[in-house]
């Protein structure tokens, strides 16, 4: 193995309990994250969960699961102490959520390619083009990058502001990570950063200690579910397929 995906899910949820194990479409929506991720080039697919009932239900579906302690804060960290259960031929980690049940196999492999061209490059994400109506929606995470492709800033606020319009295209942020393995273990070591702190946003850590980010363009908008109204739009778009 050298790419693998993982999966980092867990039943405690404020906003809507129990939420990976939510029915959509005759499947718990965890499953149809993890067949997606199947479908992409990586060479396995994770669930890693602190959580027994997720691992029963994971190993139901047949994935393979990695236990993890209860105590990390975000997924990343979870990641960051399955990662150490790995064979060391594997590289590159692929952290794709839980909660996105439309996730697409081409979205995935955008996001590893990156990392199997620069060697030097310690992580990737994705940006799609900015819907009109959420630049100045907080809960909508915009990036501005360099020319290179390189991430300049993560914000929750509307970036980059259009004083001269039509020359630079506004992206939305979209959550779905790869890491090199080596970078992954160091994460979670590394201080809390201020900009981080202020915006709330773990990807500015790695910006403000001088680590690069790629941000590769794709045409995936991101159907998260975090609340029962996420929850009855992504069913209603499943029962239209």
């Amino acid at each position: 193995m050298n790419v693998v995906v993982m999966i980092p899910a867990r039943l405690a949820a404020t906003r809507l309990p129990n939420k990976p194990l939510v029915d959509i479409a005759g499947k718990p929506m965890l499953q149809w994250v993890y067949e997606k991720s199947l479908a992409s080039r990586a060479d396995a697919v994770f669930i890693v969960t602190p959580d027994d009932e997720i691992a029963a239900v994971a190993e139901g579906f047949n994935a393979p699961v990695i236990m993890t302690s209860h105590a990390h804060q975000t997924g990343t960290d979870r990641l960051a102490e399955a990662v150490a259960s790995l064979p060391e031929s594997v590289d590159i980690i692929v952290n794709v959520q839980g909660d996105e049940p439309r996730i697409t196999s081409d979205a995935i492999n955008s996001v590893i390619t990156p990392l199997l061209e620069d060697l030097e490059l310690a992580m990737s994400t994705l940006a799609c083009k900015l819907p009109n109506d959420r630049f100045d929606d907080p809960n909508t995470v915009k990036v501005v990058v360099k020319l290179n492709g390189d991430a300049l800033y993560f914000s929750r606020a509307g970036i980059p502001f259009p004083r001269a319009m039509g020359i630079v295209t506004p992206l939305q942020h979209v959550g779905l990570y790869a890491y090199r393995r080596s970078f992954l273990s160091t994460f979670p070591t590394l201080e809390r950063s201020p900009l981080e702190q202020t915006e709330s946003l773990e990807q500015l850590r790695a910006l403000e200690h001088g680590y690069r980010i790629r941000v590769v363009h794709t045409s995936h908008v991101p159907e998260s579910v975090d609340t029962a109204e996420d929850l009855q739009r992504v069913r209603a778009l499943f029962s239209e397929e």
